[in-house]
Parts: structure tokens; C-alpha cells; sequence
């Protein structure tokens, strides 16, 4: 196709990102957009020129127009509105975390599969320029052995609606499923199995905790039941091992970035500095990723297909590259998540089979 027509299921607040950077993106155009408050409908119909609007998703995956449906829902909404759109013969890009469950994510890539339609998830860490460059220079061996990723994610207090921001949506299990780890976590988890090559996942174990004080008017009305703060321990294929913090609220100042170990050097991202030793003494540096990023965007035509999740989305609709396996990523990323809710609850490790087993669909009816 020449041009990638999308329409978007929600238009709330990430929608209005995602519609400002369809205007750097070339070869879409945004023809269609359902949402089921009217007035939100009609501010963004008549901002981003949008011709059709609706209220009933259905009518908008129906159309013959549209080749790819952008998903802009609340977590438990994402694997219903998917699988439909999927099912209408529609790509889908999806906003983060994959699904609410594991068991739903699951559907949702075999929905994909059965269909021959691409499922995308929106990874905005994996496009970051530091991101990119960490991944050439792992893959070009300047690491050595890669054993070890740690996943950091820090807010002192940043938890959706009590602590000032946001609606009651993100802290509720009904619609959101999880709470740091699903809001913040996927974007770290998903960027360290990246750069150590999309592993398998063996084992997990972990603890999730809500443990600070909180407005308690605000506790009430929003009915708050997810974690503000989530760690874990993974053992992935080929020895490799990830530790992960995500915390939406603590007592700390900010953690160290997100890191990789390797055996003749290590790497923490951005700022994206590297660490080894030089004639037996340690050494430490940095990189001038901007300057190198720009290199490669003028040499490279192509790589202005890997400036964002959606750039990349569309340029892969387009036939212009090969796209990263964000489906697949997420997939992961949800499975090492709900791992971890799973060993909080039975109290030790738990490995892939149970998590798949004990997963249960929290998927909203349509």
C-alpha cells in the first residue's frame, strides 16, 4: 500500500499523542475515530481533520476504508477491541500493556497470527536513540557474554489520580489490571529483552507492594487496589538472568538506569554510558548519541521509520523495513508481569506453564 489509512478506537488523552505524531509520520492519513464521549469525538474530529466519527467501534472497524485501527483504550478494553478488529481484516497498533491478562494478550497474537494481520504494541523505549545505539554496540560484541539486565523504572510519587494527576482508571483493577509495573514496567521489561534478544522466559518470582500514605480521600474515590511498587527476579534461556524495580511511589531518590552486564563491558542507558577496563584499568564513558543518531538518519533514509512506535508500525505497513517483534515483546513482557502477581500470591517461584494456566481473562464485554 502507498498510504496507511487508520482509524483510531479512542480519542482520551494518549490518543492526542498518538495523533500528533501521526503529523510527522509519512504515508498515513487518519480517516476515521470512535469514542463515546461525543464532545472529546468532536474536538479531535475537528482538530486532526478526521472525516467520520462514531460512537460504535463496530461501525468503524466495518468500514472498507480503513486499513488499521489504533487502539486508545483502557487496559482491559485493549484484547476485545483487537481481536474484533483483527477479525474485521484490520491491522491494529495497541497502546501498552498488551492486554489486562496474560490469557487475553495470548488471544491477541493468535488472533494476529490466524488472521495474517500485523499486530503492533505501542514500545516507545525500544526507538529512543539510546535504546538503538545500546543495541548495535551489544550486537556487535563490544559487551562480550551478556548475562545480566537489571529494569528500573522510579517516580518519588507518581501514582495516577492520588497523587494529582490522571483519572481513577489507571489505579483500579477492573480497568486497569496492574498498576507500576503494567503503567511503567512494560516500557523497561520490554526494552531489556530487546537488547538482550528477545529470550525465553523460564522462571520468575517477585513481591509487589502499597505501602505509601495516600490522600485518603482520594484512596476512597478511587477505589485504588493495584501496586505502586513491583520487583522481580527472571531466569531467561541461555543463562541469562533480569532484575526488576518499578516504582510508582517511594521513599528514595531515583534508581540507576536501566543496565546490562556483560563480560568484557557494561552498558546503563540514558544517559547511555559504557564501562570496561583498558590495559586492566577500569574505564568509564560516554557516547554523543545525538550526533550519532543524526549520522545514521542522513546516511540512512530508512531509519526515519525508527523515530517512534508508530513510525516503525507504519513503515513496516508500508513495506519499507523489517519490523521489531513489539507483539511478541509485549507478549513476554505480560507473562513476566503476571508472573510476578502470580509468586506474590503463592508465595515463591513460578515458572511460564503457571502463569498460563492460572490466567484469567479480565477482559471487558462489548
Amino acid at each position: 500500500m502507498n498510504t496507511v489509512r487508520v482509524g483510531f478506537v479512542g480519542v482520551g488523552q494518549i490518543a492526542q499523542h498518538h495523533l500528533r505524531t501521526y503529523r510527522d509520520v509519512p504515508g498515513v492519513q487518519v480517516v476515521a475515530a470512535c469514542d463515546t464521549d461525543a464532545a472529546a469525538l468532536a474536538k479531535s474530529a475537528s482538530e486532526y481533520n478526521i472525516p467520520f466519527t462514531t460512537g460504535d467501534f463496530r461501525e468503524l472497524i466495518a468500514r472498507d476504508d480503513i486499513d488499521a485501527v489504533d487502539v486508545c483504550l483502557h487496559n482491559n478494553l485493549h484484547a476485545p477491541v483487537t481481536i474484533a478488529a483483527l477479525e474485521a481484516g484490520k491491522h491494529v497498533y495497541c497502546e501498552k500493556p498488551m492486554a489486562g491478562a496474560y490469557v487475553d494478550a495470548v488471544a491477541m497474537a493468535q488472533t494476529a497470527e490466524r488472521t495474517g494481520k500485523r499486530l503492533s504494541i505501542q514500545l516507545s523505549t525500544l526507538f529512543s536513540p539510546h535504546t538503538k545505539l545500546a543495541k548495535r554496540l551489544i550486537e556487535a560484541g563490544h559487551l562480550g557474554r551478556v548475562y545480566h539486565a537489571r529494569s528500573t523504572g522510579h517516580r518519588r510519587r507518581g501514582r495516577p489520580y492520588v497523587d494529582g494527576y490522571g483519572t481513577s482508571s489507571f489505579v483500579r483493577k477492573a480497568t486497569a489490571s496492574g498498576g507500576a509495573l503494567y503503567d511503567m514496567g512494560v516500557y523497561h521489561i520490554a526494552m531489556m529483552l530487546h537488547l538482550l534478544g528477545n529470550p525465553s522466559v523460564e522462571r520468575i518470582t517477585g513481591k509487589t507492594y502499597q505501602e505509601t500514605d495516600m490522600d485518603p480521600v482520594r484512596r476512597e474515590l478511587g477505589k485504588y487496589d493495584v501496586e505502586e511498587l513491583g520487583l522481580g527476579f527472571v531466569r531467561l534461556g541461555g543463562g541469562l538472568t533480569l532484575d526488576i524495580v518499578e516504582a510508582w511511589a517511594v521513599h528514595q531518590s531515583a534508581f540507576e538506569a536501566p543496565s546490562v552486564y556483560g563480560s568484557k563491558g557494561g552498558l546503563k542507558l540514558d544517559p547511555l554510558s559504557y564501562f570496561t577496563n583498558l590495559e586492566d584499568v577500569p574505564m568509564n564513558a560516554t557516547f554523543e548519541v545525538e550526533g550519532a543518531d543524526w549520522r545514521k538518519h542522513v546516511l540512512d533514509p530508512k531509519q526515519q521509520w525508527f523515530d517512534s512506535p508508530q513510525h516503525h508500525w507504519i513503515g513496516g505497513l508500508l513495506g519499507e523495513i523489517e519490523m521489531i517483534p513489539t507483539a511478541e515483546l509485549a507478549l513476554k513482557t505480560m507473562l513476566i508481569s503476571e508472573g510476578i502477581y502470580l509468586s506474590e500470591r503463592l508465595g515463591r517461584e513460578v515458572t511460564p506453564e503457571e502463569v498460563a494456566a492460572n490466567s484469567v481473562s479480565t477482559a471487558i464485554a462489548l
